[in-house]
């Protein structure tokens, strides 16, 4: 099922007259677009100003970036390490508070290596991961400002650098 996410300029007026699960729906719906475009989009500029605040910042157990400049290219040399991965997140509890929400998620990373040799089957990096974040309404819309993973478990080698 495809998900299209189109933004009007009345959206912004109308926010406010949302429920408070519509809000709720809009704030997880960032991280589930987060992570399946992790996989499946190029990242870019217009992803990171599509996803983050200004000020946003993402932390992972081995590295960290804040701003959403660099956002796009931080993540993109991340995932270069690898042939591909899967990010398959539970649904995110989310609180909204006014213009602020707080989000927390389950995630099961699945990292694919490149292949040494032709012959050899690809090894795998498999995590599972606890996701905290802040998410604030913007003139733009809902932006997340803040990502947190916490590392549960692994199974396989991050590989070289990681």
């Amino acid at each position: 099922m495809a998900m299209t996410f189109i933004r009007t300029s009345e959206e912004s007026h109308t926010e406010n007259s949302e429920s408070e699960t519509e809000l709720q729906t809009r704030v997880a719906a960032l991280l589930d677009r987060y992570l399946v475009s992790l996989d499946v989009q190029e990242l870019d500029d217009a992803w990171a100003a599509g996803l983050f605040t200004q000020d946003a910042v993402v932390t992972f157990p081995i590295s960290w970036h804040e701003g959403v400049d660099g956002m796009a290219a931080y993540h993109a040399t991340a995932l270069s390490a690898f042939a591909a991965t899967q990010h398959l997140g539970s649904p995110a509890v989310v609180e909204v508070t006014g213009d602020s929400a707080k989000l927390q998620a389950n995630l099961i990373s699945t990292h694919v290596h490149h292949a040494r040799a032709q012959e050899e089957a690809p090894q795998l990096f498999t995590t599972g991961t606890f996701v905290q974040g802040r998410a604030r309404r913007t003139p733009l819309g809902w932006r997340l400002s803040e990502l947190s993973f916490r590392l549960v478990w692994s199974n396989g080698s991050p590989g070289r650098g990681l």
